[in-house]
């Protein structure tokens, strides 16, 4: 106890909210590993409160004296600390001596809760300063990872499947109820309502804990699979901009994380231009050394890559993410060669890592990319037009037969003789490749790159051919 609330006496006389909440961390730091359950065993139910008020009282400094609410209020966050403390570890020794079914993570979830609640109470009617803010942070955070472990015990226990292993939050969750975890959505809510509601002057505003509360209900709606939700809480930011600090004031651990999940949220939404722009400035801004979330940036930043750039990731780039290696590197080889039975087959090998990361359907679009890079070797193995005069240039041949083009895609697809396409399925496709624009693959509103086809030219089909642009454009962004 007495170390507990040593830190809690030196954080007020320094002003500093980070110490401040390391006394509310249910984790006993390396320094002290006994800190948590000494704490525990310090006091009992009936004097916990005249115990913890007692310690707040001794050696207060004459000019950080707090008022009697004050008091009141921290006395009731400590005493539920105190009680999630007990719990917590009441369950982590069931699981130490081997009978986790012992413990309960839902008792710990709860009491947690009440310790939240008991925060957000010291705020709403207590005026605890804004420079306390780090304590709703670890609030927040633990009533998440809280809510999670008490979720997943009761699926167990009730035999419920399993289906996501935890890659990362924006993934389909798990089969089965999240009640402790929806529940806990609403307690995260509170706090980000009240650090937005803020009307203090921005240097005491609570609102600096904005985007830290944003980025766990960001976590907490993907978990769920609720990402509509998430989208109101961006509405309410922006009906809120003009009294915000500027994104860019705040820490960079924050600005990263909200730009990485407002990129994963127009992604969802099909809207590449700005998923792409999100993305990008996330992966520029993101610690060189912060490994896991750069591969988690690339998980999307690449198939968006894909739609809107025509582009693949080189092997210098997933070289220091074997497991996006795995997943994109066959595809890219596939799409690279024109290779549509192979696409087909990576696609097939990931499908379930890719649907896990909700990627799969942007991936398939790939294939238009794979069929384009196919049919421009039909372009490039046809060689140069007669030359008229020597000293002009040579001319690319723009009159294609469809038949070279539906050989290419037979032998491309690797189709039996009885399911092969037959030609006029093959002027669909071609059809689609000159009439596919970018703009219809989410470009951006102001028209930055809208236009540019796959292909360029016109089928005749009275002649059987299809005649492409000249002049190195029939096949936009690619030299021919």
């Amino acid at each position: 106890m007495d170390d507990i609330f040593a830190d809690f006496r030196e954080a007020r006389t320094i002003g500093s909210g980070p110490l401040l909440s390391t006394t509310l961390i249910p984790l006993a730091p390396p320094s002290s590993p006994n800190r948590l359950r000494a704490f525990a065993l310090s006091t009992n139910h009936s004097n916990a409160q005249a115990d913890f008020r007692a310690q707040i009282l001794y050696n207060q400094d004459e000019d950080y004296r707090l008022s009697k609410t004050e008091i009141n209020a921290w006395v009731e966050v400590y005493v539920s600390y105190w009680k999630a403390v007990k719990e917590l570890l009441a369950t982590e020794e069931s699981k130490a001596w081997g009978k986790p079914e012992d413990g309960d993570w839902s008792k710990v979830y709860e009491a947690w809760k009440e310790m939240s609640n008991a925060l957000i109470r010291g705020y709403t009617n207590a005026g605890f300063g804004a420079w306390t803010v780090p304590c709703l942070y670890v609030a927040g955070k633990y009533i998440r990872i809280f809510a999670i472990k008490a979720d997943e015990q009761a699926r167990e226990v009730k035999g419920g499947v399993k289906f996501n292993a935890g890659f990362q939050d924006d993934i389909v969750g798990d089969y089965g109820k999240n009640d402790k975890l929806e529940d806990g959505a609403r307690v995260i809510n509170r706090i980000f309502t009240l650090c937005i509601s803020d009307r203090a002057p921005l240097e005491e505003s609570r609102k600096w804990g904005i985007y830290y509360t944003t980025n766990l209900l960001f976590k907490t709606y993907f978990r769920l699979n609720s990402i509509g939700l998430s989208k109101n809480i961006l509405r309410a930011l922006h009906a809120s901009k003009t009294d915000m600090p500027p994104l860019e004031n705040f820490p960079k651990a924050h600005i990263v994380t909200f730009k990485y999940y407002v990129g994963v949220i127009h992604f969802l939404e099909e809207d590449y231009a700005k998923a792409e722009e999100y993305l990008t400035e996330a992966w520029q801004m993101c610690h060189k050394d912060a490994k896991k979330n750069k591969e988690l940036i690339l998980t999307y930043l690449i198939p968006t890559h894909l739609l809107t750039t025509h582009t693949l990731p080189t092997a210098s780039l997933l070289a220091p993410y074997p497991h996006l290696q795995s997943l994109f590197t066959p595809l890219a080889k596939c799409i690279k060669r024109g290779d549509l039975w192979g696409f087909d087959a990576a696609l097939v090998a990931g499908e379930d890592a890719f649907v896990k990361r909700r990627i799969y359907l942007t991936l398939e679009r790939g294939r238009d990319i794979a069929l384009r890079n196919l049919l421009r070797k039909v372009f490039i193995a046809g060689g140069f037009e007669p030359a008229k005069d020597s000293t002009a240039p040579p001319v690319r041949r723009t009159r294609i037969p469809v038949k070279e083009f539906s050989a290419a895609v037979r032998l491309g697809s690797r189709k039996k003789a009885g399911e092969r396409m037959d030609d006029d399925e093959v002027e669909c496709l071609l059809a689609n490749m000159i009439y596919k624009a970018s703009n219809d693959l989410g470009s951006s509103a102001d028209g930055a790159g809208e236009g540019q086809n796959l292909m360029k030219g016109y089928i005749s089909r009275e002649r059987g051919f299809v005649v492409l642009s000249k002049a190195g454009t029939a096949f936009p962004g690619t030299g021919v």
